[in-house]
């Protein structure tokens, strides 16, 4: 038996080598990683001998050549293959070794050129791969060193390695390959002709890795699945860590989301309650139990069922309350050993750990989708993500009456909620809580209506509130509906033809508002 060993990242290939070796594995290499052996005393031939020509054009050329392919490529069960490599003297390689040039981390470099770039794609790996891969029920290729263990596991115990194994190897090298070759093709497309990249490629190249099969889709007469970033970004739901309950089905996926992305944006204790893809109570508290409690409060008819997100530990306390609701989904950073004895008692809620993003929820590069994308018919939106976070200092009073401190907060809270809720989006707050939320409608008095009407049924005054408008009022009906509600304060982003017409209408009023600047639209 023979291995042709050559690798970029050599960690675990002195250890695979000696293995090998013990195995009674004739070993083969390449330029650096024959070094390496042989300086850890290893018998190893180096490429150069086997083809009969040197390593040329700065190791440019060195395996492309019928020597290697043919010994990877010959089909050991057809007699001509067996016979042209007797007449040309070619040897059969059984293990392939192979990692490639690091492309991905040189272009994920600051001050990377294209030179440095071109330098790092890697020409004769990809082709001793696919050749190997093609050839599975032959060849073992190993692309990665997490694969080494397995493969060294059956060559002990059986001397030979599965033909499942190899076949599930070659998976995941056309699976490398095509991860490879995308990545140099989203970056060469990204290249300017004026210099720089743009932030989208003349070809998009989705890369993800199927997490699950799912019972089913949306509905039932739908089929799904759940796939991940190939590199997903720490804090996000894929990394989630299911501790107990069912299966997650599609919408529970979606739900979730949609609740861990807005808890985890908050700097205080926090929890939010997410039905059907939008926020349905939101609060910040001292602790889970606050924060829940006056979340629970906006609407307790639609939290029923609901996906239930925290920002910090649930203890046994807030674990209690929310063990008294029936709940679909519940995440948090961390669970106390207690609360997860009350949830015992309840087999099929679905409770995740995740946890939070480093650098905390200021640190919006972590965590967070660096784009957003929608499919259309046989097409794809793209855009960057809505990642725009407002500040004290990005609020503009437009009106004669100023917010107070405490309204300047509950705007900033507000605004933050109304980012998540479907547009058009309407958010009534105080102290630190969701009052009414009214989300999806084609008219933004609708959505205004809604909140009124559900802060009703959950007995909750929206005298003195401030109010979020995703998008900014088109016209005055929609500023009178909110006052007439009971707001005193109002944040939206501004920029309509009839700003003056609305600014005086909150004049009129004696309300205060505040011009953000910046749009949510969620559809």
């Amino acid at each position: 038996m023979q291995a042709l060993l050559s690798v970029s990242d050599k960690a675990g290939i002195v250890d695979l080598a000696q293995a090998l070796h013990a195995l009674g594995v004739r070993l083969i290499s390449t330029g650096g990683t024959a070094k390496l052996l042989a300086e850890q005393g290893l018998p190893v031939t180096e490429v150069a001998e086997v083809t009969g020509f040197p390593e040329m054009l700065d190791g440019r050329v060195k395996t492309l050549h019928p020597k290697v392919h043919g010994g990877l490529l010959a089909r050991r069960d057809v007699p001509e293959h067996v016979a042209a490599l007797k007449q040309h003297g070619i040897d059969t390689i059984d293990i392939l070794v192979v990692n490639l040039y690091p492309f991905e981390q040189t272009v994920g470099q600051a001050g990377c050129t294209l030179e440095d770039a071109i330098e790092n794609i890697d020409i004769g790996g990809p082709a001793m791969v696919r050749s190997a891969a093609k050839n599975w029920k032959d060849v073992a290729v190993l692309t990665d060193a997490s694969q080494y263990g397995q493969v060294l596991a059956e060559l002990r115990a059986d001397g030979k390695i599965a033909e499942k194994t190899r076949f599930a190897l070659a998976v995941a090298a056309f699976n490398r390959i095509s991860n490879y070759d995308a990545a140099i093709s989203d970056y060469l497309s990204s290249l300017q002709p004026e210099g720089g990249r743009t932030l989208f490629p003349g070809q998009a190249n989705g890369r993800f890795v199927k997490l699950q099969d799912l019972r089913y889709g949306e509905n039932p007469h739908q089929q799904a699945a759940f796939y991940r970033d190939l590199h997903p970004a720490p804090g996000s739901l894929v990394m989630a860590q299911q501790l107990q309950g069912k299966e997650l089905s599609y919408n529970n996926i979606a739900d979730a989301d949609a609740a861990w992305e807005c808890v985890k944006s908050f700097d205080a204790p926090a929890c939010v309650i997410v039905k059907h893809a939008n926020p349905c109570g939101v609060a910040v508290g001292k602790g889970a139990l606050e924060a829940y409690g006056k979340a629970f409060q906006t609407d307790p008819t639609s939290a029923f069922g609901g996906i239930i997100a925290f920002n910090r530990t649930v203890d046994e306390a807030a674990a209690q309350s929310v063990a008294k609701q029936f709940v679909e989904v519940l995440m948090a950073p961390e669970f106390t050993p207690e609360a997860l004895a009350i949830f015992q008692a309840k087999a099929n809620v679905r409770v995740l750990k995740i946890a939070l993003p480093p650098g905390g929820p200021t640190d919006w590069d972590q965590g967070r989708n660096a784009m957003d994308v929608k499919r259309v018919g046989s097409g794809l939106l793209m855009q960057t993500a809505d990642n725009r976070e407002l500040a004290l200092a990005d609020l503009k009073v437009v009106t004669k009456k100023q917010p107070t401190p405490d309204e300047l907060q509950d705007l900033l809270f507000a605004w933050k909620v109304a980012k998540y809720v479907k547009s058009n989006a309407i958010v009534f707050c105080k102290g630190g809580m969701t009052m009414g939320v009214g989300a999806g409608q084609m008219s933004r008095l609708d959505s205004a209506r809604i909140a009124s009407i559900k802060a009703e049924h959950a007995k909750l005054s929206l005298q003195g509130t401030v109010v979020a408008s995703d998008a900014f009022f088109p016209f005055r009906d929609g500023l009178d509906v909110v006052v007439d509600a009971g707001a005193t304060c109002v944040i939206q982003p501004g920029g309509s033809m009839r700003d003056a017409e609305v600014i005086a209408a909150a004049d009129e009023r004696g309300v205060a508002m505040v011009f953000s600047g910046v749009r949510h639209f969620r559809h």
